[in-house]
């Protein structure tokens, strides 16, 4: 699964990007991703007619991936064909990695003379695997979260949220952004390490962390005009979608 791991990469590159807050940096961060995607290719040794055909093919679903996300994020609807974008493209990219090359090049000669740990004897394509996982785990994992929150109800769209404060669950319920890859990050290096059980515990203290909001907003009944059921319909789509990525990204690894 080379060529899904190496666009991982790129579209996690893209996505870390959009979460600044900078303008000229969300605007460099598709043409970003794309170098990412063609240069990590490079240097793994993808130079095969498929690897390149099929990688500068996949900058177009980036793009894709990165409006549709975008203008679904800012003024509702649109979610299905963003996600549809996203988990199409990795489809697709798992269906025709047999034609993928080796990966070699001057990646895995760095890897070899830098002696990185766990990474000197791996095989690069699952370093590469591994690390577009990662990355991806880290922005795109929040932006698939949000579309989902947008797309049942539980988050407004940038576009129409009220201007007062607290009129979103998320304004409630803070450190979300945060946690959130944190969270995968941690589950998927405890899958990683066989300690699929261990991941569990992570599961169990985020819903023990967050208890005292959520009973707080009870005891108040709203939360800033919104109902305890919004904001802890927030809490459980957010976290079972987060956990659902990271677990689907354990799934690839094996």
């Amino acid at each position: 699964m080379t060529w899904l791991a190496v666009w991982l990469i790129g579209v996690g590159v893209t996505d870390l990007l959009r979460a600044v807050d900078s303008r000229p940096v969300r605007r460099a961060a598709v043409p970003v991703g794309a170098v990412t995607v063609v240069g990590v290719a490079l240097l793994a040794g993808l130079t095969g007619v498929a690897d390149l055909v099929a990688l500068v093919a996949s900058v177009v679903p980036l793009v894709g991936w990165v409006a549709l996300s975008e203008r679904s994020l800012r003024r509702g609807g649109g979610h299905a064909q963003a996600l549809l974008v996203l988990g199409g493209t990795a489809a697709v990219l798992v269906a025709a990695s047999g034609f993928a090359s080796s990966a070699g090049g001057l990646l895995r000669d760095w890897l070899a003379w830098a002696d990185v740990p766990y990474a000197g004897d791996t095989p690069l394509d699952r370093v590469l695997l591994v690390a577009g996982l990662l990355v991806a785990n880290l922005a795109t994992g929040n932006v698939i979260v949000r579309l989902v929150l947008v797309s049942v109800g539980a988050m407004r769209p940038s576009a129409r949220t009220a201007a007062g404060p607290g009129s979103e669950p998320s304004e409630r319920l803070k450190g979300g952004r945060l946690l959130g890859p944190m969270e995968r990050v941690f589950i998927l290096g405890l899958g990683l390490a066989g300690q699929v059980t261990a991941a569990a515990i992570v599961i169990a203290a985020k819903g023990l962390i967050r208890f005292p909001e959520l009973q707080s907003a009870k005891d108040g009944r709203t939360v800033h005009g919104d109902g305890i059921d919004q904001v802890t319909e927030y809490f459980l789509v957010g976290s079972f979608v987060s956990w659902l990525v990271a677990l689907g990204s354990l799934a690839l690894t094996r």
